[in-house]
């Protein structure tokens, strides 16, 4: 065991935002679930907590190695080098993590590969089943994100082109925001909508303030040391996260004269979705900027969905999609080379565009092609009736269990 170069104050750091990234995955759980009808929530909900298992499980079998293994033509990782956790465990991998074990990056990691594909869950809400979410799922996982995060995080060609991104803002949010779209493209509109699509402010409220404590350790953490770099990265997601909910909350005040707690929490995650790909890289009062240029890209895509009359149910692609877009490509004018070596400019800034549009491009096709095996192997789409009855009736055993004992 190699521990004379294992830092316990970095271990205790990266402990600390590996609990608070995996917080965010219940935090979106009840978001997503309060957001919908009350008839949905309970299934809206499980899509996020069944991935914690599954996701667990493909990590555990070759996922890790996929992304972080040995580089095979700068497209993938080795499946065999850490598969089981083989070679996963005390010892420093110096690549990922100078001070602490890699048994701790493989966890960090993990975290993030759990909370990415339920994100685009809100935007097909009401349109998936229960089982059809398992199998695309799994094959989103494998053929999506394992491959991008190998690009970007494991030494693959985005990687040696210079593309950077600091914390999963086109890893992320962008295959996932980008993955929803092509979701609300397949599925359609949605063959009912309640009057009142929140059924459930309290666990809105809950869930966002889950994903908001969470978000300071999911882009912090991305330093793997306590010090310097985490505290920049830190303020900076605070500052982008502020500045765009009161730009939003302005926006919206001004249409609507009234003020929407919805629409504030709204403004918050587009600036941190925004800030994410650039929160080690840039100054604070950059982050100024970024919180400020988030809440308006956002905002208008958002707007721009409705217009084209996208059944987007809960806003995934403006926000999630485009936030992670706008940071990565904002990573290209703000960088300061003083803070983590990237500088931003011309040259960064055409890296940014290319790679971002490489993975907005694959991720689109290929999870076309996935929702396409899916729905052939047995419909993946929930039926006009059961979304007119719910689908927590259908799909949920406390639901029928509840019913019979009434």
């Amino acid at each position: 065991m190699n521990i004379d170069v294992i830092n316990n104050g970095n271990v205790s750091f990266m402990v600390l935002t590996t609990v608070l990234v995996f917080l965010m995955i219940p935090g979106l759980a009840f978001f997503y679930g309060g957001l919908v009808p009350k008839k949905n929530s309970l299934t809206m909900m499980m899509y996020t907590f069944i991935s914690m298992g599954i996701v667990t499980i493909l990590w555990t079998f070759g996922g890790f190695s996929l992304v972080f293994g040995k580089d095979i033509g700068g497209v993938v990782g080795s499946p065999t080098e850490y598969f089981m956790l083989h070679g996963v465990d005390f010892n420093v991998n110096p690549r990922y993590g100078s001070s602490i074990p890699f048994l701790m990056f493989f966890m960090y990691q993990l975290m993030f590969a759990i909370i990415t594909a339920p994100l685009m869950t809100g935007a097909i809400a009401s349109r998936i089943t229960i089982m059809g979410w398992v199998k695309v799922l799994i094959l989103w996982m494998i053929l999506i994100y394992f491959p991008v995060a190998h690009w970007i995080w494991g030494g693959g060609f985005l990687s040696k082109w210079g593309f950077v991104d600091f914390a999963g803002g086109t890893v992320i949010h962008a295959t996932a925001g980008f993955s929803a779209l092509v979701g609300v493209l397949f599925f359609g509109k949605r063959y009912y909508k309640t009057s009142e699509d929140y059924g459930n402010i309290n666990l809105v409220i809950l869930g966002a303030a889950i994903l908001l404590f969470g978000w300071f350790g999911f882009n912090s953490g991305g330093a793997l040391v306590s010090g310097e770099h985490a505290a920049i990265a830190f303020t900076n997601t605070g500052i982008a996260a502020g500045f765009s909910t009161i730009v939003w909350v302005i926006i919206c005040y001004l249409r609507d004269k009234k003020f929407s707690f919805i629409e504030l929490t709204t403004g918050a995650v587009a600036g941190l979705a925004t800030i994410t790909p650039c929160s080690g890289y840039v100054s604070p009062q950059s982050s100024v900027l970024i919180g400020i240029i988030a809440a308006f890209v956002c905002y208008g895509c958002l707007q721009l969905s409705i217009k084209l009359k996208l059944d987007d149910a809960l806003g995934v692609w403006g926000v999630h999609g485009m936030g992670g877009v706008t940071g990565s490509i904002l990573v290209g004018i703000f960088a300061a080379s003083n803070l983590d070596g990237v500088s931003g400019g011309f040259h960064q800034f055409i890296i940014q565009l290319l790679g971002v549009s490489i993975v907005i491009v694959y991720s689109c096709i290929v999870c076309w092609a996935i929702f396409k095996i899916c729905d052939l192997t047995g419909s993946i789409r929930v039926p006009k009736d059961v979304q007119e009855k719910g689908l927590d009736q259908k799909y949920i055993t406390e639901i029928v269990d509840c019913k019979s004992s009434n």
